[in-house]
């Protein structure tokens, strides 16, 4: 009351006014990784607080092994720092069965659930109830640069196998200035380099576990793929291939450095993008490689937003994800930003869009490979567990770290290949006989 006897009328009205509308207002902060369809969805901030001024957003933005430490251990605690997560596939269940996340059972009429490719929403629900909604989601597929390939009289497979790769890699690495045969990930974290490599194991055969737990990280098709995988990139890779991540990958190929890449399909959207790209115009795609089986041999994932149940403002929380993840969305990334840059994976509806389709050649591709990818049946031979490039269990995330460390160490020759699955193995024995998986 002090302060209201020096202020005019006006001035006091004006404060009190602003005052209201601040506190009308309510902050929720956003944590998401630093891909490109997560800056796209940053810069559209101004659009989501024009349409929800009660709504602002305080964003933050984190490498992809740096944010899952920071949420893993904000939301075991009920920290309560974040009320927005971007998360996987493979966390949601997990999560949700732990009673971490907020049930989104209670979404709005127009949200037109129905409209979400089956596999994603299932991969993201617990007893049909979905606890995260898709931003986008991919599979995996192999990109190459046509005219390489056809200055070297090479032609593209129907269906590659990672043999062909290894010869076409050497025919290709070194034939322009800092030109790399191929770029894989080499980054060690259970969703970098062992994203990649799972799938690589899968396809020569290998698993995780038998039926019984028991790991399987030192057998004969685990050590013919990772040996092959450092041969590859020792042999054929950029230099300090062991740094590099999605991200980096995806740099290295639009600047024109690599002449084929294996990695996610959400790439291709910013590789298709004559601003983004620098090859685009010469941009090819086929199915990811395989091996032995071609079980397994590309992934499934989403990445997702989901409501940690510690958040105090989860009205606020559910209207940004549901329009975030929304077809409107959709639509106004497709006409601000380029139809190539829509979020991709998530709608029937996206793939039913003849500006999406024209724009996007690759359209009809990733939606196949994402339908047909079994996260229930991904090796060669029979496993206890549910996933293809991860294991869905809870102790995955620090065995498949721990495991991707010891590789990364193979690939950066400071221990032989056998030595690092030795090791893994080992390591990964203690942790499920700890566990309880199997017996000491």
């Amino acid at each position: 009351m002090r302060l209201a006897r020096h202020l005019p009328v006006t001035t006091l009205a004006a404060a009190i006014a602003i005052s209201g509308h601040a506190q009308a207002q309510t902050e929720i902060t956003v944590a998401t990784v630093n891909n490109n369809d997560m800056v796209i969805m940053q810069s559209l901030t101004d659009a989501f607080e024009e349409a929800h001024p009660d709504i602002t957003l305080d964003w933050v933005v984190l490498e992809e092994n740096v944010l899952r430490q920071r949420m893993t251990t904000d939301i075991a605690t009920g920290g309560g720092q974040f009320d927005v997560m971007t998360i996987g596939t493979y966390e949601v269940p997990i999560w949700a069965e732990r009673g971490w996340l907020s049930p989104l059972d209670n979404l709005p009429d127009d949200y037109n659930e129905g409209d979400l490719l089956a596999s994603v929403r299932d991969g993201l629900s617990l007893d049909g109830t979905l606890h995260a909604l898709p931003f986008y989601a991919e599979s995996s597929m192999m990109y190459y640069r046509k005219d390489l390939f056809e200055n070297a009289g090479i032609e593209m497979s129907e269906q590659p196998t990672w043999e062909e790769v290894r010869e076409w890699a050497g025919e290709l690495h070194g034939s322009e200035d800092g030109l790399a045969g191929i770029c894989l990930r080499g980054k060690p974290g259970w969703g970098e380099n062992m994203a990649f490599l799972t799938t690589l194991v899968n396809t020569y055969g290998g698993r995780w576990f038998d039926e019984e737990w028991n790991p399987e990280l030192n057998s004969e098709e685990w050590v013919s793929a990772i040996q092959f995988y450092v041969d590859l990139l020792n042999d054929y890779g950029p230099p300090g291939a062991s740094s590099n991540g999605f991200n980096e990958n995806l740099a290295l190929f639009s600047r024109g450095n690599c002449a084929m890449w294996v990695d996610a399909t959400s790439a291709a959207g910013k590789l298709f993008d004559e601003n983004e790209s620098d090859v685009a115009d010469s941009l090819g795609f086929a199915p990811a490689p395989i091996a032995e089986t071609p079980k397994g041999s590309h992934w499934l994932w989403s990445w997702a937003l989901a409501i940690p149940a510690s958040s105090e403002k989860q009205e606020a929380a559910l209207e940004f994800i549901t329009w975030a993840t929304s077809e409107e969305y959709i639509e106004l990334v497709g006409e601000t930003q380029g139809w190539t840059s829509v979020p991709p994976g998530t709608r029937e509806s996206t793939y039913a869009n003849e500006q999406y389709t024209e724009a996007a050649p690759f359209a009809d591709f990733v939606l196949n490979a994402i339908k047909e990818t079994d996260p229930n049946d991904s090796t060669l031979k029979p496993n206890p567990y549910v996933g293809v490039q991860t294991v869905n269990i809870p102790e995955f995330q620090s065995i498949g770290t721990q495991v991707g460390q010891t590789i990364a160490a193979a690939l950066t020759g400071d221990t032989t290949v056998e030595q690092a699955l030795d090791n893994a193995q080992r390591a990964t024995e203690r942790t499920m006989q700890r566990a309880g998986y199997i017996e000491r």
